[in-house]
Order: structure tokens, then C-alpha cells, then sequence
């Protein structure tokens, strides 16, 4: 098919290169301006703009597709289909439209639970057991379309946001490029029932709250690795918490229970954690051991106190 792709983050890399080794036409490729990043702040490409510069695919970065010279662009290409993913612009109607196929969109979640920016996050924070990718037929509201194919994946105990979304990118990547060979597919309109929205992560869900059960801080610091990271305070100093378990425990809220090579155990407001990995700020992700050697760490200190 001669398709129009719009994606932006490393999530929507694997779809490209899916479709683009499937023998599909991509016509041309939506990505969003190239940003400034990083200590410099220099204007960086986006991993899609990356990987189509890369592939010699067609590269059109407009701040909107509200107005008339962005529409009549992609009106221009006569795709067949517009797949998106992740891309971070509204779709106004007559985008919609352009297409014969339509724009179909790929979607990190078991649709209508988790409508939204952050399903992968929203998904551990949650504790559900089990997530999944959409193929969803695109229309105005937000990731409201009807779904022409999902597969669901478990959510593992030790899943983090990081290895939920490789694993979530390439079955989406999967999926999309099935869906497009089977095409005109059935389309099972949402229900009513079941819907919630996976808002985007904001930097103040990061803190650490020790009162809270053992069991959602594990999934706070499961779900914010690789960002924006759950964090703390050690000595006064913050401190970024990535790899925990859940064991048996009790004590004040942060206290220290306990500190050697296999992590320190920290009481939480029902059970402890048994922190695997840290990192103070300017530094490393180290180890509970290497993080010791450097760090006294005793019980009895407090966590965030």
C-alpha cells in the first residue's frame, strides 16, 4: 500500500521499519519539529526522523496539521492509509478523511481502558495484570475509534515502563503490519463501559510517598524507569530509586531496616522494600552494593525524612 506514517518517539521506530520491510510504499513520513535537547540544547531529530532520513524515506515536520498547506500536502500523496503512532498532533477531521483507508492508529493498551498519553506507565502504576496493542480505526475523540485488532501481553512483576514498551513496540509493530494485509477488517466499536484515561506523567508523581504500601511504591519505581524516575531523599540529598522488590518488614515510613550487598530494605506504610539499585543526582545507577561503598548507609536513617 502506499501509506503516510506519523510517529514521533522511539515507540513508533519499530512500526516504521515493520512496514517499510513488509514492501509497503511509505509515501511519507510525519514527525514532530526536531527539538532542543540534552546539556547543549540543540535541535535533535526525532528517532522516527532518524530512522527515515536513514531509509531515504520522505520527511515532513509541520507544527500543525490544522492549516490548509499541511492538509493539501498529504492530500497530495493519495495514500491508501495514514498508520500513526505516538505522534503528539491532534488529527483535525478532514486528515481523517484523506485517506481511502483511512488513518489507523497503534495504541499501547486493551482499548477503552488506558485512552491516552501515558497507557504503559498508567498500566503498572495500576497494577493490572495484563496490557496489550490496538489497532484502532482513527476518528475525532481521543483514541475513541473502533478497534480492528488487539493482543494482550501479562504484565510481569519485575516489568518496568522501559521493557513494557519494547515488548508493546514490536507486537504493535507486529499487528500493524497484519492488519494492513488484511484490510477491510471489522471494526468492534469501543464499549461504554471500562473506559479510563491514562493522563500524561507529570515530574511531581516522582516523589516517593514511604507511607504508602510496599507493594504501589514497587510499581511507582517500576513505572517511571526509565522516566521521570521515583526519587527521594537520603541525608537531605535526592536520590533516584530504580529496581525494588517487595519483602516482610515493618517500621517507621522510610526507616532503614537493613543494608548489605543483596540492597537496603526500606519500611513502607504497609511491608518494606528491598532497594536494588540507586542513584544519587550527578551520578550513576549503581547497585545496592556499589551504592554502599560509597555511601554509609546504617539502619535507623531515614528515607525521604
Amino acid at each position: 500500500m502506499k501509506l503516510i506514517f506519523a510517529g514521533t518517539p522511539e515507540f513508533a521506530v519499530a512500526a516504521l521499519a515493520a512496514l517499510a520491510d513488509a514492501g509497503h510504499d511509505i509515501a511519507l513520513v510525519l514527525t514532530q519539529p526536531d527539538r532542543p535537547a540534552g546539556r547543549g540544547m540543540a535541535l535533535q531529530a526525532s528517532p522516527v526522523k532518524r530512522l527515515a532520513e536513514a531509509r531515504g524515506l520522505p520527511v515532513f515536520q509541520p507544527p500543525t496539521l490544522k492549516d490548509a498547506e499541511a492538509q493539501a500536502r498529504l492530500a497530495a500523496v493519495g495514500a491508501d492509509a495514514m498508520v500513526v503512532a505516538a505522534y503528539g498532533l491532534i488529527l483535525p477531521q478532514a486528515v481523517l478523511d484523506l485517506p481511502r483507508h483511512g488513518c489507523l492508529n497503534i495504541h499501547a493498551s486493551l482499548l477503552p481502558r488506558w485512552r491516552g498519553a501515558a497507557p504503559i506507565q498508567r498500566a503498572i502504576l495500576a497494577g493490572d495484570l495484563e496490557t496489550g496493542v490496538c489497532i484502532m480505526q482513527m476518528e475525532a475523540g481521543l483514541d475513541t475509534g473502533p478497534v480492528l485488532l488487539a493482543e494482550a501481553t501479562p504484565i510481569a512483576a519485575d516489568d518496568t515502563a522501559a521493557t513494557l514498551h519494547d515488548r508493546l513496540a514490536a507486537l504493535g509493530a507486529r499487528l500493524i503490519v497484519d492488519a494492513l494485509a488484511r484490510l477491510p477488517l471489522p471494526a468492534v466499536v469501543q464499549p461504554d463501559a471500562g473506559v479510563t484515561y491514562a493522563a500524561k506523567i507529570d515530574k511531581a508523581e516522582s516523589a516517593i510517598d514511604w507511607t504508602r504500601p510496599a507493594a504501589e511504591i514497587d510499581r511507582q519505581i517500576r513505572a517511571f524507569d526509565p522516566f521521570p524516575a521515583a526519587q527521594s531523599t537520603l541525608a537531605g540529598a535526592p536520590v533516584k530509586l530504580w529496581r525494588a522488590v517487595p519483602v516482610a518488614g515493618h517500621g517507621r515510613p522510610g526507616e532503614v531496616l537493613a543494608a548489605g550487598r543483596d540492597g537496603i530494605v526500606v519500611a513502607c506504610g504497609d511491608g518494606a522494600l528491598c532497594v536494588g539499585e540507586l542513584q544519587k543526582a550527578g551520578g550513576k545507577r549503581l547497585s545496592a552494593a556499589q551504592f554502599l561503598a560509597g555511601h554509609a548507609v546504617a539502619p535507623g536513617v531515614l528515607f525521604g525524612g
